[in-house]
């Protein structure tokens, strides 16, 4: 038995530089198995996984992934900016598999980079498995900064519909200062008259107003989704003309505000709130998606944009019908 196969905790910091380079040379530079290595080596295939994760960890190995021109400023990018009025798109190849955040989260990382953000900014967050999903990904590292859900929680059991929860997983990945909402998305009357004067629900709702950017998904039409939130009453009319929605805001295909039953108690930025943020950045992607992502960018509740390649061709095609 090698000794670096003995006791693999305990050594898996201290092995000798000479034998993490000599695995990492032949598995990255020569494209040899692990269990290749293993042989040569004489030691066992998982002390060989273990001799190049501590490689990478040293700085002995360093892994660049060198990102495409024509996805993060090329022409497609360019010409979805133009035809929906925005400022900045950012593209990401073709998503695939359930699974959005390893896809969108690069797009979104580039996008925050982009804002130059500080301690003591705010950063928004809306509800959706979209915004969940990217936070639990790396977005990079904005130390002190503050981050607060843009709407209250709701009653679905998913952890995307609970924002306090994409709030801290995302405060923690990016090393800022979660600030929780304590308050449904949609309260009944009296519970919704005393939520204006509590002062922790109330700190939270001043933020809106001072945020310097926001993360915000886009949903699609509500009465076409598999699953609606239950604060939205499918058997509104006014539902039938909803195209999509931000915030749990919702607007038709103009991007104009639609209302509905109980909607003036929501607990949630407002879309001229949103309109005066600094920099919105959208998060969606899918066909489905398409006139829910043109239409609010008519309105003017986004100004970024993160999506991937079929969706933007999708974008382009759209807005020149519309």
């Amino acid at each position: 038995m090698n000794a670096a196969d003995v006791a693999p905790d305990a050594q898996q910091a201290r092995f000798p530089h000479e034998l993490m380079y000599a695995a990492a040379q032949q598995y990255y530079m020569e494209d040899a198995t692990q269990g290749d290595i293993a042989q040569r080596l004489g030691v066992s295939r998982a002390t060989v996984s273990r001799l190049l994760t501590e490689a990478r960890k040293q700085g002995i190995v360093e892994i660049k992934v060198h990102r495409s021109a024509a996805l993060a400023e090329g022409p497609l990018a360019d010409e979805v900016a133009q035809a929906l009025g925005l400022e900045r798109v950012f593209l990401v190849p073709k998503v695939s598999g359930p699974a959005l955040g390893p896809w969108l989260a690069p797009g979104v990382a580039r996008a925050l980079a982009a804002v130059g953000l500080a301690s003591g900014d705010v950063v928004l967050v809306s509800s959706g498995s979209t915004v969940y999903e990217c936070a639990r990904e790396g977005l990079g590292r904005f130390p002190g900064v503050t981050i607060a859900p843009a709407v209250g929680g709701q009653e679905e059991p998913q952890p995307w519909f609970q924002t306090n929860e994409t709030t801290r997983i995302l405060a923690e990945r990016v090393g800022g200062v979660p600030a929780y909402l304590y308050a449904p998305a949609l309260p009944g009357p009296e519970l919704f008259y005393s939520l204006q004067h509590e002062p922790s629900v109330r700190r939270v709702m001043d933020l809106w107003a001072h945020a310097k950017c926001a993360i915000v998904g886009v949903g699609s039409p509500p009465l076409m989704r598999q699953m609606v939130p239950s604060l939205m009453p499918r058997d509104a009319d006014s539902l039938r003309e909803a195209v999509g929605d931000v915030c749990m805001r919702v607007y038709d295909r103009n991007g104009a505000p639609i209302t509905y039953p109980g909607g003036e108690r929501l607990v949630a930025t407002n879309l001229e709130e949103l309109r005066r943020i600094p920099a919105v950045i959208a998060v969606a992607v899918g066909a489905e998606k398409v006139l829910s992502i043109v239409a609010g960018a008519r309105g003017g509740y986004f100004k970024q944009l993160v999506t991937d390649t079929p969706t933007a061709e999708g974008l382009v095609a759209a807005a020149r019908q519309l």
